[in-house]
């Protein structure tokens, strides 16, 4: 029995192991916590099936993956990849590869693997790595005007939970990047470095991310770049913690059919974060970081066009910033003023509209000259203080509010001309407003909802809570901070009791498993009974069938039916 004498070694080996190495080896097999497994030979079972092994292998790096390709059976694979192997359940303790897995493994790639081209050292020239750096500031840029983006509006994901199509064209059309490709890549890298979350079927920005938005460029561009290493595939690092040379990305993983696709994808980011050059090298200032070493941001920081700190408010209620705008300031600025055009010159334009939405998220008319005044290189123009001032008093003439009582949400406006009109917009059907004998509007949705509609339909509303006073409320909704937990420990949890607790008699267990296979398969095996008398005795029975404690079968000596207690066998074996 090759295959049955693998499974009760790799039921062994598992109960010999720690919940950590166990719920290691689980989550790298792809095993789902609700499998319903016994006990180690069930696991041990499952994880040497032929399916459970193909999923398996394609994570495996180019060193073990060799080691499989060119083991031969009942031979040792070589001590530098044994460990590794045997962690992940492909080969037994003595580092012998387990039956099906050189059938899978002969399966997957039948003539072998193909050898790992040679690293290029062609030289990195002046104008890539200036290209490089502008790469890495533009990308920044580009990053950063997605989370703002999201922070608007949530980004829609389709089934799959990549980037809907409306989505790319909102990103394009918002000026965050200039292609649908190009929004996929860039959402792909945010996602993958911790800026978005997924919640449901969107992305949103994570706390991490609101945080990010507000650094200076060189900032963000190093904490990214460190989150980017640390987020590459396990095959694509080296020993030293860096990553090995690009070009051997696409075949460090021989049997992932998705590898060279992968490759590219990572490369790809590599290179719009300036780490790469266009070709593939690695840039001067990536070069610690691509050795395991921390980032050393001294050679780009001269080759990044300096931030400056003041604009130019002008009376057709523009602002030209004369340079990229430091990060903090820009993100403050453009929740007053929608942003025209963005280069290192960058335009923002202000309306009432956008002055009102800034006072809707607690700005006042006095921090905002303050603001602006501090920023301005030509003081505050007369026509951008009057639609402060005008706004600024025409905000809050409608009050949304929250009737501690009845837990509605009432509309109170002095304004009738106003009244009428959010009695009978269309586009607030949503919040079902109906007026009351006070001439004030109710709705039984929350206050909240009812505040963004009329916002979002133009009316002066602003949210006050039980005594009247304004509140400033937050629209943009993060990712959820309360992530499933990390450790595969937790994540296993419930399984590994289950397979401990199944294993307290595992002599027994396997038994009464080699007995269910023999019955299964009517085989003919060789019972060792232990008599009464201390003496044992060997029936070669045809098995029947297995229950109550008891093994039934035709013995082939006598011809007879025989009932035999599992609790008196020694021993079974196969006869071929």
């Amino acid at each position: 029995m090759p295959e049955t004498s693998a499974q009760r070694a790799l039921a062994v080996s598992l109960s010999a192991r720690s919940d950590d190495e166990l719920a290691t080896l689980f989550a790298e097999r792809q095993i789902s916590p609700s499998s319903t497994w016994r006990d180690m030979f069930d696991a041990a079972e499952a994880l040497l099936e032929p399916a459970s092994i193909a999923r398996g292998l394609p994570a495996l790096p180019r060193p073990e993956a060799e080691a499989l390709i060119d083991a031969s059976p009942g031979e040792p694979v070589p001590a530098p990849q044994r460990d590794r192997l045997a962690s992940r359940a492909l080969v037994g303790d003595d580092g012998i590869p387990f039956p099906s897995v050189i059938d899978a493994v002969r399966e997957a790639l039948p003539e072998g693997s193909t050898d790992a081209e040679a690293p290029r050292r062609a030289p990195l020239t002046p104008e890539s790595v200036a290209a490089a750096s502008e790469a890495a500031f533009t990308n920044a840029a580009c990053v950063a005007d997605i989370l703002l983006q999201t922070l608007e509006s949530p980004l829609g994901r389709i089934g799959t939970g990549s980037l809907g199509a409306t989505e790319r064209r909102r990103l394009v059309d918002a000026g965050a990047v200039s292609t649908p490709a190009e929004a996929d890549l860039l959402v792909g890298l945010a996602a993958d470095v911790g800026l978005l979350g997924a919640n449901d079927r969107a992305w949103l920005v994570s706390s991490a991310g609101r945080e990010w938005l507000r650094l200076p460029t060189l900032e963000r561009w190093s904490r990214t770049a460190g989150a980017l290493r640390d987020a590459l595939p396990g095959a694509y690092r080296d020993a030293d913690g860096g990553w090995i040379p690009t070009e051997q990305w696409a075949r460090a993983t021989p049997f992932d059919p998705d590898a060279a696709d992968r490759a590219t994808l990572w490369i790809r980011r590599l290179v719009r974060w300036g780490l790469l050059d266009a070709a593939g090298h690695v840039t001067p200032w990536a070069e610690p970081l691509s050795h395991g070493g921390e980032i050393d941001t001294s050679a780009l920081r001269e080759l990044l066009p300096p931030e400056v700190d003041r604009v130019y408010l002008q009376n057709d209620l523009t602002a030209i910033a004369p340079g990229p705008l430091a990060p903090h300031l820009d993100v403050r600025l453009r929740t007053m003023a929608a942003r025209e055009s963005r280069a290192q010159a960058s335009s923002y334009r202000f309306s009432a509209a956008t002055i009102g939405a800034a006072i809707t998220a607690g700005e006042t008319a006095e921090s905002l000259r303050e603001f602006l005044t501090s920023i301005s290189l030509t003081g505050l123009p007369q026509p951008l203080a009057y639609v402060i001032e005008r706004t600024s008093a025409e905000h809050g003439r409608v009050r949304v509010a929250t009737e501690p009582e009845t837990q509605l949400t009432r509309v109170r406006t002095d304004d009738e001309t106003l009244l009428r009109s959010m009695e009978v917009d269309q586009s607030l059907r949503s919040i079902a407003l109906n007026r009351t004998d006070d001439d004030e509007l109710i709705s039984h949705v929350s206050a909240d909802v009812v505040f963004w509609a009329l916002t979002d339909a133009h009316y002066p509303a602003v949210a006050v809570d039980a005594e009247g006073n304004p509140r400033a409320l937050e629209r943009a909704k993060l990712a959820s901070d309360a992530a499933p937990s990390a450790d595969p420990v937790d994540t296993y949890g419930p399984l590994l009791q289950r397979l401990r607790a199944g294993a307290e008699d595992s002599d027994a267990a396997w038994l009464e498993r080699e007995l269910d296979q023999a019955v299964r398969a009517r085989a003919v095996v060789d019972v060792t009974v232990r008599l009464p008398d201390g003496s044992a005795r060997v029936f070669r029975l045809e098995a029947t069938g297995l229950g109550g404690g008891r093994l039934r079968g035709r013995d082939r000596g006598a011809d007879v039916e025989r009932t035999l207690p599992l609790s008196h066998i020694d021993g079974v074996a196969l006869v071929d």
